[in-house]
């Protein structure tokens, strides 16, 4: 699928009873990268569940490509264009490498998988190891490239850099700009590493307690020690 331009209105989602997001909106144009920022615990995590339609949602609409898919449930959304890569990440353990990747192949063709080991060689060599045998920052690869092979029109990616070490969040970074500068998808990126995210994005959100509470560009946001402080966290970025 061809990158598609997300649009999401109004959007008031939880779980149970309980709000997490109150009135979210934003769009992102085809083949755009939103980088979504805020503290631990203020939704980021949510809001990307609650695209994928893995929450209750309460009021708001989601748009993807002009199609709305608000009524969709999630084995639909992912079939109208969104590939989500998970905080946890939620590879099959007890698979090899190749045998995930299978799994993420759709319909297509099974020697579609060269275009996981291009975009990450290190599976490449791992592709006999079974899940449970790799490390943190290869389950992560594993599981972006999973995603990508389904062609989706959107990328939504939930903390990609978590726990790993500084040479793997490079490799993964390389990879994400690859995917971005091809134009092939729009990516939403939720991630900690200030500077990875205003590297990235093109534009930028910040929640606070489910609220969008800053939009603008990255060097506006650099440039704003205030802001940083706030709702991020840091004064400041070099």
């Amino acid at each position: 699928m061809p990158a598609a331009t997300l649009e999401v209105a109004g959007l008031s989602a939880g779980y149970g009873q309980t709000h997490v997001l109150e009135d979210v909106s934003f769009t992102v144009p085809a083949g755009g990268r939103l980088s979504i920022l805020g503290r631990n615990g203020m939704g980021k995590t949510t809001l990307m569940a609650s695209l994928m339609g893995l929450t209750r949602r309460y009021a708001g609409s989601v748009n993807v490509g002009g199609s709305d898919i608000t009524a969709l449930g999630t084995a639909a959304r992912a079939r109208s264009g969104l590939g989500f890569v998970p905080q946890t990440r939620e590879i099959f353990k007890g698979l090899t490498v190749e045998e995930n990747l299978f799994t993420g192949l759709k319909n297509r063709p099974r020697q579609a998988i060269e275009e996981a080991y291009a975009l990450f060689p290190r599976l490449h060599e791992r592709r006999r190891n079974l899940g449970s045998q790799l490390s943190g920052g290869e389950q992560q690869m594993l599981a972006t490239a999973r995603t990508i092979l389904g062609q989706p029109s959107i990328l939504l990616l939930d903390e990609p850099l978590e726990g790993l070490a500084p040479v793997i969040c490079d490799m993964l970074m390389e990879a994400f700009t690859r995917l971005a500068d091809s134009g092939a998808m729009t990516i939403l990126f939720v991630e900690q590493r200030l500077d990875s995210a205003l590297t990235f994005a093109e534009d930028v959100i910040i929640l606070e307690r489910g609220r969008i509470v800053w939009s603008g560009k990255p060097p506006a946001l650099r440039s704003d020690a205030a802001v940083l402080e706030r709702y991020v966290g840091v004064g400041g970025l070099h």
